[in-house]
């Protein structure tokens, strides 16, 4: 296994390349597929996944061209337990770094496409990656239990579900090691739920911070949808649908704006290492 800094180099004569990303230590294994002949099935991901006996990671990323001609790539994105998910803002900015790193496509801007549609990167040589996140809908009022807490939230659909709840408790006491409850007739395909701390507004900006229990991963160290779930309920229970809302993750901080129901995503994108999966490990 190398480091994969620049120009992505994949060592070894045998075995499935891959590489291992981070947004804000959102961490993914990423499966570079040109040929789109990788069969990624549910236990393979639930393997590479685990952080005792495979890779670890919160989900996994193959990258192969775009079937339906709509944009050059496509992000086939699966959560840790193996199932599909609309789209991952973390790990789009990860998908998006890989493919300037790896010379298939320029820096620049560019559209990929995921389940929840197309999305915009725009990507330098090097610092943040920015994606438009496409159209954040805030939804119907819901509720969650946690720790033995019920809280008030807004349903969010940022191509995916979540339930975002604005907070005055304790969101560092919460325990998220099992998943809050939700209403299954609100979120029949189950839904990301996140708890939002607001901060004091310093330098005329809005901050914000959270935790989040991901469908398919549990608590993860970030996630991107959701932090753009969490700002458009934050601006919303104060009495905005604009803005630009700085989120603190415990993996690090991202930058959303919100413009007439479209959001961007701004933040780091780091591959921190390469190499070829032993054949038993992919099984």
């Amino acid at each position: 296994m190398t480091s994969a800094g620049g120009a992505v180099v994949v060592p070894g004569p045998n075995g499935v390349p891959f590489l291992k990303g981070h947004g804000t230590e959102n961490d993914f294994i990423l499966l570079p597929d040109p040929d789109s002949q990788l069969d990624l099935t549910p236990e393979r991901v639930r393997r590479l996944c685990d952080r005792r006996a495979g890779l670890g990671a919160d989900g996994v990323i193959r990258i192969v061209p775009d079937a339906d001609g709509g944009a050059g790539f496509f992000m086939d994105y699966r959560n840790a337990d193996g199932s599909l998910a609309e789209m991952c803002g973390n790990g789009a900015r990860v998908f998006a770094r890989y493919l300037v790193a790896a010379g298939w496509v320029e820096p620049g801007e560019f559209d990929f496409a995921t389940r929840g549609g197309l999305r915009t990167a725009r990507v330098a040589a090097d610092g943040d990656v920015t994606i438009g996140m496409g159209p954040v809908r805030l939804g119907v009022r819901s509720s969650t239990r946690v720790s033995g807490l019920a809280m008030d939230g807004v349903a969010v659909d940022v191509g995916n579900p979540h339930l975002a709840c604005v907070t005055d408790h304790d969101i560092d006491g919460l325990d998220l090691t099992r998943a809050p409850e939700y209403d299954t007739t609100v979120f029949p395909a189950g839904v990301n739920v996140e708890f939002i701390e607001g901060l004091d507004a310093g330098a005329g900006r809005d901050q914000i911070r959270l935790r989040v229990h991901e469908r398919g991963s549990g608590e993860t160290r970030s996630c991107g949808t959701g932090t753009v779930a969490a700002a458009a309920a934050y601006l919303d229970l104060s009495g905005r649908r604009d803005g630009e809302v700085t989120v603190g993750v415990p993996g690090g901080q991202v930058v959303v704006r919100i413009a007439d129901g479209q959001a961007t995503l701004t933040g780091p994108a780091i591959i921190v290492a390469s190499g070829r999966l032993d054949p038993a490990l992919w099984g």
